[in-house]
């Protein structure tokens, strides 16, 4: 269920490396500090300067932004999308991403190799040739982008890594790939939100190490959220991880959506009829918080230019470490 990969899952710019007496601000709880993730190293301090890169990283969100943003979601709340479309959308959300994944090929998405600086940890614990036994779900695994780079990386004979997607071709994909080992890897459907209580096959109760969602919960209507925390505090152990990435409020791609798009606040349907929703710090916080352990949220801002035509584009992105209370 990995939302259209190609188009907006950019690669983040590496992350700076910090010298050791910078490197307790880790250690700071989220509270205390307003920059828990450092996203880039290419800051914009002189205006004039702003078409001499493709991007700028960590940008300033001045009010006259913030104003312009603004009326942009005013303007998508006086055109929302019909009631009766919005119940097609919102009661069969599968047909569409099978359709999306059948339209777009395996090669259309490319392999999340910026993974080892976004999420370490599961390079450092799950990868190493010593590291144990350890089991990684990836919700919404898509083509294969994000479990596949890391079976790629991995020393570890005892790894088990499972690829979970809404999409039935999507599964397909994934199992259809080359790189596909069934010794270590498993790809089946699972909807992350299923009130049945059903778990993906060859899962139980507190037995993941990491749940990946990368672009993924943004796909879930609002009133879906609460299942599917608890769905995954069933599957992590104690002290298990949960690694986030989505979509931040006023991103480029909320902004640019025309009329008869807005489904809820902040929640509009594509055009291919998949779904997305645009998260703040504050609302990660509340949906995590009730059951897991906040230890990092961060929102990584980025300007893009496009320096032929003088354009700016702003992207925001959220990004979040969630962790399993042991006791």
């Amino acid at each position: 269920m990995t939302p259209h990969a190609g188009s907006v899952d950019h690669k983040p710019v590496a992350l700076v490396e910090r010298a050791p007496e910078e490197r307790s601000m880790w250690d700071i709880p989220r509270t205390e500090r307003d920059d828990p993730f450092q996203f880039g190293q290419r800051y914009l301090e002189d205006e004039n300067a702003v078409w001499d890169h493709n991007a700028w990283d960590h940008v300033k969100w001045d009010e006259e932004q913030d104003a312009l943003a603004k009326e942009k979601i005013a303007k998508q709340r006086e055109n929302p999308v019909s009631t009766f479309d919005k119940n097609l959308y919102m009661s069969t959300p599968a047909r569409y991403w099978d359709l999306f994944y059948r339209n777009n090929k395996a090669n259309f998405f490319k392999d999340r190799k910026w993974l080892q600086l976004e999420f370490p940890s599961i390079y450092q614990r799950a990868t190493q040739a010593d590291s144990g036994p350890k089991t990684i779900l990836e919700v919404g695994c898509g083509a294969g982008n994000t479990m596949f780079p890391i079976l790629a990386a991995n020393k570890n004979p005892q790894l088990k890594i499972f690829g979970v997607d809404f999409s039935h071709r999507a599964v397909e994909i994934v199992r259809e790939s080359e790189e596909f080992d069934p010794k270590y890897t498993v790809a089946d459907v699972w909807d992350l939100a299923d009130e049945s209580g059903a778990l993906p096959v060859g899962l139980t109760e507190h037995s993941v190490d990491f749940i990946i969602l990368i672009f993924v919960f943004s796909a879930l209507a609002p009133g879906q959220w609460e299942t599917a925390v608890q769905n995954m505090d069933r599957l992590l152990k104690p002290g298990g991880e949960i690694l986030f990435r989505d979509y931040g409020r006023y991103d480029m791609a909320q902004l640019r959506f025309r009329s008869g798009r807005l489904l809820e606040d902040s929640f509009y349907v594509r055009g291919d009829g998949t779904r997305v929703y645009f998260f703040t710090e504050e609302e990660l916080n509340t949906i995590f918080g009730k059951k897991f352990e906040v230890e990092r949220i961060g929102t990584d801002r980025r300007l893009l230019v496009n320096r032929k035509r003088k354009l700016k584009m702003f992207r925001i992105w959220l990004q979040g470490k969630f962790i399993k209370p042991i006791s």
